[in-house]
């Protein structure tokens, strides 16, 4: 099973961080190339525990859906999510945040089973690790900009964050 481990480092607070990662609209902002759209469930705000989206997006010309679950949740320490329904066999993805001086560390762990047995795993090393790795950078990235900049307001707007 491929497990991914991302830290990204961002000067901001661990709660601004830790709600724009939770944030329907802003994981909307940052998968814009694979046009996803939160379709059922939580499809706006902030997610929480036992809460669950299903998202309708397009990966290698076809579009999914994929519905996942939170499981855990500390605010603002870390939050679980895990896939209840779509094409992976299975994934979890565990997401933690850290104060460290004047930043936060945020770190992503994304452990996933590809379907097709063996097929999957050749998939995997080909290019579905990369694929995965790539899409969770950018991701961060667009946290790491949003939460950076006072653009983090227009996402977590005044009736739904609480610092």
């Amino acid at each position: 099973m491929p497990i991914i481990k991302i830290t990204t480092f961002i000067e901001s607070s661990i709660e601004i961080v830790f709600d724009l990662s939770r944030s329907i609209d802003l994981h909307k902002i940052s998968t814009e190339k694979t046009n996803e759209e939160a379709i059922a469930g939580i499809t706006t705000g902030l997610i929480s525990l036992d809460e669950w989206v299903t998202w309708r997006a397009k990966h290698f010309g076809i579009y999914q859906k994929l519905t996942s679950k939170i499981t855990a949740f500390e605010r603002p320490n870390s939050f679980t999510d895990e896939m209840v329904k779509g094409t992976f066999k299975s994934f979890k993805h565990q997401h933690i945040f850290k104060e460290t001086e004047n930043r936060v560390e945020m770190i992503d762990i994304f452990e996933y089973k590809s379907p097709f047995g063996i097929f999957g795993k050749l998939v995997d090393t080909i290019f579905l690790e990369s694929y995965m790795t790539n899409l969770l950078k950018e991701r961060n990235q667009i946290i790491k900009e949003f939460a950076e900049s006072d653009k983090w307001k227009m996402v977590l707007e005044e009736n739904s964050y609480k610092p």
